[in-house]
């Protein structure tokens, strides 16, 4: 599947900023089921381009000019593996229990605990059937609610509030993936979708356990659209939390309040002619 994505995020300021760091995980890595076609950024500014601790792409965007709005645009092609979601076994820069720590935006409390320990047997006995069956039913506790919570709401307030988004979803699943020793991490990127969650997304991925012969490798778990991850997602960045792998992420001096635009669009495309 070829999915088509334009996504622009543009920042106005009430008063001009001095100077500003933005740190952008804009750009789709390769994978086992994802192939950029072609990708360009236009920035206000030069940026230097690395890899993230967890081997996402980063850009980092330095505006040393006073400047009243930042305007980024991300567009590009990329191709999906739409066959029936399947792990991948490929682990990248870390090994996998890497992924079973908590992070600022994951810590359990006493009432996530809870919830992860009646899914435990379940998880033991089949960690992907177990685990779908824990996502239904936190699916359940806390419908997707827009407006609900924002970027700095950690998982135990969400769950407690028993609202929240996409990344609220991939917050508390982790969380509590992790406290029955499923390493697991968060993953943001976009959805090509017919229903409510679609564009800018997050999910969760997990580390299901065995050889790749045994069905064991990385599995993308969409507690929102209660569905594995598959062809129409495309994998921006991951990481520990919402904080490792957010698409824009910066500091500033000056400006006071700010204003947020974001648009998204995510469709399929018709496949390059051979």
């Amino acid at each position: 599947m070829h999915l088509a994505i334009h996504h622009e995020t543009v920042y106005r300021y009430q008063h001009p900023v001095q100077r500003s760091t933005q740190y952008l995980r804009l750009t789709p890595s390769e994978g086992a089921r994802q192939k950029v076609l072609s990708w360009d950024l236009s920035l206000p500014g030069a940026a230097s381009r690395c890899l993230d601790a967890y081997g996402n792409v980063m850009h980092v965007l330095a505006l040393d000019r006073p400047h009243s709005e930042i305007h980024l645009y991300a567009r590009g092609v990329v191709e999906t593996d739409d066959s029936p979601p399947t792990p991948d076994p490929q682990d990248g820069r870390f090994p996998p229990e890497v992924f079973l720590r908590d992070s600022p935006l994951t810590q359990a409390d006493a009432a996530l605990r809870d919830f992860a320990a009646a899914h435990a047997a379940a998880v033991a006995a089949d960690a992907r059937e177990g685990l779908m069956a824990m996502l239904q039913a936190l699916a359940v506790h806390m419908p997707y609610t827009p407006g609900s919570t924002d970027a700095a709401t950690p998982a135990a307030e969400a769950f407690a509030a028993r609202l929240g988004v996409c990344q609220d979803h991939a917050q508390v699943f982790a969380t509590c993936a992790r406290l029955l020793g499923v390493p697991t991490r968060y993953v943001s990127g976009y959805l090509a979708a017919d229903t409510e969650h679609v564009a800018s997304h997050a999910w969760a991925e997990v580390r299901l356990p065995g050889s790749a012969a045994e069905g064991g490798g990385w599995l993308g778990f969409d507690v929102s659209n209660q569905c594995l991850a598959g062809g129409r997602y495309v994998q921006l960045a991951i990481g520990a939390d919402y904080l490792d792998a957010c698409p824009v992420r910066g500091m500033r001096l000056g400006g006071g309040s700010e204003a947020l635009r974001a648009n998204v669009q995510v469709s399929v495309a018709p496949a390059p002619q051979q």
